[in-house]
């Protein structure tokens, strides 16, 4: 047990969340001293938002390497300089000050001119990333989420705008924000050059956009310039997050073959719209959407391209937002015609209990449980049974919400998880009809 854990079990919870921040604070000017304020030696780009994040991130460290630059990347699925990326174990999008100042330190004596830190709401709330100059702040967009514990929609919102007042104070000081999302004046306010982008609006315009079997293809207009971008990756949302890229590549002076080619070169981010295939006739996605407003976007975006049935394979954590419950229930009756809830880091809450939250959303779209609708518990055993009810080649079977992350967490504890080799395994037993080999249970 460390000592937050142990102090956190003394001091009442109202108290600790009001002194907590300043412990992560003292931590983070310590970090900074100890590793010589690394962030000054580097130039930082924060990206911060409610979903989109990491692709956004992805998209960023793709311009910048594809332009020969030498970029560092921080995010919630790997960490690492150029192709040289490691995958991280916890579920963090930004880390602890002084893992991620001792990075900074690592990524400056390598040469690194760049970093690229996805920017989580706790992360800045909590001041663990005092001491980082970040010189450009992108925003994605911005959806209720985390309010178990920012408490309300305006002291997370409050949060994620600390991102462009500290980038207001150094370098370039230049922000990027989303003009269709309804928050972007609240963020473009706090930092004195901003430039918008968006499809319905914005300084950067992406048009003509026209899925394709394995992406999507639209044009960025900017002023007088027109950029042609092929993404690798589909869904509508990743035009926001590669056109955001796009408008932070061009303030950085990458030409516009440089920009095309690192969008075009990115092909995949684990666990986000990760295609399944293991010979199977129906296809399989993975992907991390985990808050309404995700599910929303993955949704609109994956519909149209099933022409047969969609089948949603998800849950929703323990201990976090409980209002989010029924409406992932009640977004997912909407747009799939079979919905399996299961687990999805329920902690130490009752699994029946989220469940039947989400299956109360699921049945305001008219699902009926045992019809089109099923509650299983075990999301291993979850992801079998939705397996077996795809049946041609116009079916997808879609799992949600575990994306990237490498374990799942119960109430004794964690277990190994990775969602990918759980689906190939179950469509391999599908396919051979033997036994699938199981991961370790709960006891």
């Amino acid at each position: 047990m460390n000592i937050r854990t142990i102090v956190k079990s003394i001091i009442p919870s109202g108290v600790f969340r009001r002194i907590e921040p300043y412990g992560h604070l003292a931590e983070a000017v310590l970090m900074n001293i100890k590793y010589g304020f690394p962030g000054r030696k580097v130039r930082v780009i924060g990206v911060t938002g409610t979903n989109g994040k990491t692709t956004t991130s992805f998209y960023l460290h793709s311009l910048l390497k594809e332009a020969g630059i030498k970029v560092g990347l921080m995010s919630t699925v790997a960490y690492g300089i150029g192709d040289d990326l490691i995958h991280p174990k916890l579920h963090m999008t930004t880390t602890q000050a002084g893992i991620l100042q001792k990075r900074l330190r690592d990524f400056a004596k390598q040469g690194v001119e760049w970093v690229i830190v996805e920017t989580s709401s706790h992360s800045l709330a909590q001041h663990r990333v005092w001491g980082v100059p970040y010189e450009i702040a992108v925003m994605t967009n911005l959806t209720h989420d985390h309010l178990e514990y920012h408490g309300t929609f305006e002291r997370y919102r409050d949060a994620k705008r600390r991102l462009f007042k500290i980038a207001n104070k150094h370098g370039l000081r230049y922000g990027v924000v989303n003009a269709d999302d309804e928050n972007h004046p609240y963020f473009a306010l706090a930092i004195a050059n901003v430039e918008t982008y968006g499809i319905s609006s914005g300084d950067a315009r992406a048009t003509h956009i026209k899925p394709t079997k394995n992406g999507t293809k639209y044009t960025a207009i900017i002023g007088k310039d027109r950029y042609s971008v092929t993404l690798s990756i589909p869904g509508q949302f990743n035009v926001y997050n590669s056109l955001a890229a796009l408008t932070v590549g061009r303030k950085l002076g990458l030409s516009r073959k440089q920009i095309e080619t690192g969008l075009a070169k990115l092909t995949d981010v684990e666990g986000r719209m990760n295609r399944i295939d293991e010979g199977q006739s129906f296809g399989v996605l993975v992907d991390f959407a985990s808050t309404p407003d995700g599910f929303e976007k993955f949704f609109t975006s994956v519909r149209p391209l099933v022409k047969g049935k969609l089948i949603a394979v998800f849950g929703s954590a323990g201990r976090r937002d409980e209002n989010k419950r029924a409406a992932q229930g009640e977004i997912a009756g909407h747009f799939a015609d079979v919905v399996v809830a299961t687990e999805e880091d329920n902690r130490d809450e009752d699994g029946a209990k989220i469940l039947e939250a989400i299956a109360e959303g699921a049945a305001r779209e008219g699902k009926t449980v045992g019809v089109d609708l099923f509650l299983i518990d075990d999301r291993e055993e979850a992801i079998g049974y939705a397996m077996t009810l795809a049946k041609g080649a116009d079916d997808m079977v879609v799992l949600l919400g575990k994306g990237h992350e490498k374990t799942i967490e119960r109430l004794d504890g964690e277990y190994p998880w990775d969602e990918a080799e759980i689906a190939r395994t179950a469509l391999r037993a599908l396919k051979t009809e033997e036994p699938k080999a199981k991961t370790k249970k709960r006891t």
